[in-house]
């Protein structure tokens, strides 16, 4: 796509601009606005990719795991005056994105855990390895640097959403078995720049618990059927043909997700109802645990979408995994939860749904 290049897919009727700038080490950067962004680049950039990670096989659990050394030099709370996320305002002080102001951007992650340049290494003593080959992208929701998806404001949202949808596809294109886009939030996470920002990471595998999922569709589970009956006891809201509800079988205390009545495999496929719905969404579940918690509520958040050549049955979800289980209390995942799988929940999904519209009626 040429510099400047006008996204197939509009937010809300706008046009969506994308520029493609490449960093002096050789990563991607792309700029996404309502505006074409025009300003020049700052010189003397000197950023330096750390590479190398491998995927190594455990027998027992048959899974991958990834292992990327380099990622433990990465950048660990900085302070305003050196906050990567931020624009470049100063020639002798730059950050990742070289210019003095931008809507939003994406860009390859400096410390990937999945690179593409990832090479084959030697076994050891018998363990599967397997390159680490993939793509690691960090999401720059606003030049500001304070923020979430609660304030963004609904056409902000809308444009992360284009770029989000953007990156699947181009992604997918890359022959990459599995996208997610997630966003960390909260010290107890443990997120490093508080900058408001997400990431989206492209496997060369489809993890597990997508290929159970992808299992269950084909197999004729029906979310959106589902959704239907559990109306009355669980849905928080619903906007554009999207509710946000309680998953009845939730895991995490306060755990929210969201998902379309007519069920689509990916946002990619949302009609332009639907993408207004969960913007909105996003900024309101956000906005209804800020209040419940009386903080910013620490949380993962992540977008399960169809799996390459997966897409004819899954049905898309976004999900809310709070790391609180009462205002002022972490909800700790320990010995239980890590050694079997086996999820303690402290509160009932109904009873977090009627919490949850509660709050709406409240001051933020």
């Amino acid at each position: 796509m040429k510099s400047n290049s006008v996204l197939s897919r509009p937010a809300g009727g706008k046009a969506i601009y994308r520029r493609d700038v490449q960093k002096t080490d050789g990563r991607n950067l792309y700029l996404y606005g309502y505006s074409p962004h025009t300003l020049p680049i700052m010189d003397g950039e000197q950023p330096s990719k750390v590479s190398g990670s491998e995927l190594r096989y455990h027998p027992l659990r048959d899974s991958w795991s990834v292992y990327a050394a380099g990622r433990n030099k990465r950048t660990f709370k900085p302070g305003a005056a050196s906050n990567p996320l931020a624009p470049t305002l100063s020639e002798t002080q730059h950050t990742e994105i070289p210019f003095t102001d931008f809507e939003m951007c994406v860009f390859e992650n400096r410390f990937p855990a999945f690179d593409a340049l990832a090479s084959q290494t030697a076994s050891l003593n018998g363990t599967l390895i397997s390159p680490a080959e993939g793509k690691c992208e960090v999401v720059v929701y606003s030049p500001e640097t304070n923020g979430s998806l609660a304030t963004l404001g609904q056409e902000r949202r809308r444009l992360v959403l284009s770029a989000w949808i953007d990156r699947y596809e181009n992604l997918y294109t890359d022959d990459h078995e599995y996208i997610l886009p997630f966003e960390n939030r909260g010290d107890e996470v443990g997120v490093t720049l508080h900058h408001p920002h997400g990431q989206i990471y492209a496997l060369p595998f489809i993890p597990e618990p997508q290929q159970k999922a992808v299992a269950a569709f084909e197999s004729g589970y029906d979310l959106a059927g589902e959704l239907i009956d559990w109306k009355d006891g669980y849905w928080i809201e619903e906007a554009g043909g999207v509710v946000a509800f309680a998953p009845p079988f939730a895991r995490y205390p306060y755990e929210v997700w969201l998902a379309p009545l007519d069920p689509v495999s990916g946002p990619w496929e949302f009609s332009e109802e639907q993408s207004d719905g969960f913007a909105h969404l996003m900024g309101k579940i956000t906005e209804l645990y800020d209040r419940f918690f009386d903080q910013a509520t620490p949380y993962m958040f992540s977008l399960q979408a169809a799996p390459k050549d997966h897409f004819q049955h899954f049905q898309f979800t976004a999900q809310f995994y709070p790391l609180l289980r009462a205002p002022g209390r972490v909800k700790y995942f320990a010995s239980l939860e890590q050694a079997t799988g086996v999820y303690t929940v402290d509160v009932l999904p109904e009873d977090v749904a009627t919490t949850l519209k509660s709050m709406k009626g409240t001051t933020p």
